[in-house]
């Protein structure tokens, strides 16, 4: 494994896994590969605070900055919950969750699996109803190190889900591309093909041909 790359995995690793997008890269591992090329700064993840900016400069070797508020401030952990009432199925919200914890088929009342939501926002404004708010998670009990597991189990597991999502993606786009290249081979006639076309207009300009030297034999008949 290339040293980078474990430079990667490590940051990765203490980011939040929420997957929002605050800090300019469309999730948490983007945001580590900009780091370790040096194209971001490690003080663009609001909802990772100060507790994120010192995990990643002690693993770089670098001191600590405040958070570039320019990306956001933090906020309390929220999750996001929608109003069954107004809720009209869109799906929106649906393809806008970056870790797939939001459940429901098209034209139907949708979901948010509150147990696997990172409360990155990104459901809200593609909501064509404002049926989604956020509201505060209930906060982890027991001692730090207890609280640290949690979060960390919580983050892992949105990981997956992240990682999850970005296979399904990309394995439906294939289906589609095929699916289309397909129907287009499907819709083409075998005399579409020139190979296979040319072997009739020879024959058919055989006939024509024919018909012209006939034409002009009893032409010749005649005028004798």
């Amino acid at each position: 494994m290339k040293f980078s790359e474990k430079f990667i995995k490590a940051i990765d690793a203490v980011l939040p896994q929420t997957q929002c997008g605050q800090c300019g890269y469309p999730g948490c591992e983007p945001y580590a590969v900009a780091i370790v090329k040096g194209d971001a700064d490690i003080n663009q993840c609001p909802p990772g605070d100060a507790e994120g900016i010192r995990k990643i400069a002690a693993l770089l070797g670098v001191e600590p900055k405040p958070l570039n508020t320019r990306h956001g401030m933090p906020k309390p952990r929220a999750v996001a919950i929608i109003d069954e009432n107004l809720c009209i199925g869109c799906t929106f919200c649906v393809r806008a969750c970056p870790v797939d914890a939001i459940v429901g088929a098209a034209k139907q009342m949708h979901t948010v699996l509150t147990d696997e939501c990172t409360g990155c926002e990104l459901c809200i404004a593609p909501c064509p109803m404002d049926c989604i708010a956020m509201v505060p998670t209930e906060a982890f009990q027991g001692t730090d190190a207890q609280i640290a597991d949690a979060l960390k189990t919580k983050a892992d597991r949105a990981r997956l889900r992240y990682q999850f999502r970005l296979q399904r993606l990309l394995l439906e786009k294939t289906k589609r591309k095929e699916a289309v290249a397909s129907q287009s081979s499907a819709n083409i006639h075998p005399l579409d093909n020139l190979s296979e076309r040319l072997p009739e207009d020879n024959r058919k300009q055989d006939i024509v041909r024919a018909a012209l030297r006939r034409a002009a034999a009893m032409r010749a008949q005649i005028e004798k």
